[in-house]
């Protein structure tokens, strides 16, 4: 079911972007070569336990997860790049890691990722980043009030295609609000004009990802970490944001 919430619930809603936002910019900050995946997924599980927020993580278990996550962050490195289980690893240089949190303040729900490189970037993951950032805001400045999903897909999938990064739809965007995941679905290509109205009110998780050189994925023998068919690399940026008849809100931004 999709909800649509009033001025005042937005308002309600941007204590928990304000964390989430403030999770991410910490956990980049400390992503450095020698820090384990570990460390960052305590140091957020202590960030979470200050505020008194609740993760939206930890007992999540959708029927593409073998087991409850147990983790309260998701770190996808290299060649992973969605629902990255941390684990007992310690950041390389050049590593690109992907950092995707999201918890509930006072109820509402936020939900935001951030693509970083640890120590010297090559080339080609910058340019991923770079690409994934672009096709992130592409899509939105298409969350207009009048428009439709399929605008919010069709400006991402401009950019990626542009980029030469072939899309994946399995996983996108989504309604966020008391809970993490909810209608409408928002997948990273679509047809401009077509799909769910955009009204003001939605709230929703805009959220590209890109592999460099494949679309496919596979499920790691964890049970939970996708990681691409051809050992490419992959990078994942997100926001929430909320329409409204001003244009949108994002109620996740960093800095």
């Amino acid at each position: 079911m999709i909800e649509l919430r009033t001025p005042a619930e937005i308002e309600e809603m941007r204590p928990a972007g304000r964390f989430v936002a403030d999770v991410l910019t910490r956990l980049a900050a400390e992503a450095a070569v020698g820090v384990n995946l570990l460390e960052l997924d305590a140091l957020a599980h202590e960030m979470i336990t200050q505020r008194g927020a609740t993760s939206c993580y930890i007992d999540y278990h959708p029927s593409f997860g073998a087991m409850p996550f147990g983790k309260v962050l998701c770190t996808s490195v290299n060649d992973a790049v969605l629902h990255g289980l941390p684990f007992d690893y310690r950041l390389r240089d050049g590593d690109l890691v992907s950092l995707d949190f999201a918890a509930s303040v006072d109820g509402w729900v936020a939900d935001s990722a951030v693509s970083v490189v640890v120590g010297r970037a090559r080339p080609e993951d910058a340019r991923l980043i770079e690409v994934t950032t672009a096709a992130l805001d592409a899509g939105i400045a298409a969350a207009q009030s009048g428009s439709k999903v399929g605008d919010i897909s069709a400006a991402i999938a401009a950019v990626a295609t542009s980029a030469g990064y072939s899309i994946n739809t399995d996983f996108g965007g989504h309604g966020v609000g008391r809970t993490m995941h909810g209608d409408p679905h928002i997948p990273n290509n679509g047809r401009a004009g077509r799909g769910y109205p955009l009204r003001p009110g939605l709230v929703v998780a805009v959220e590209p990802w890109f592999l460099q050189s494949t679309d496919e994925i596979y499920t790691d023998k964890d049970g939970w970490t996708l990681r691409s068919a051809d050992g490419s690399r992959g990078a994942h940026m997100e926001h929430t944001i909320a329409i409204t008849d001003d244009g949108p809100i994002v109620l996740t931004a960093r800095g």
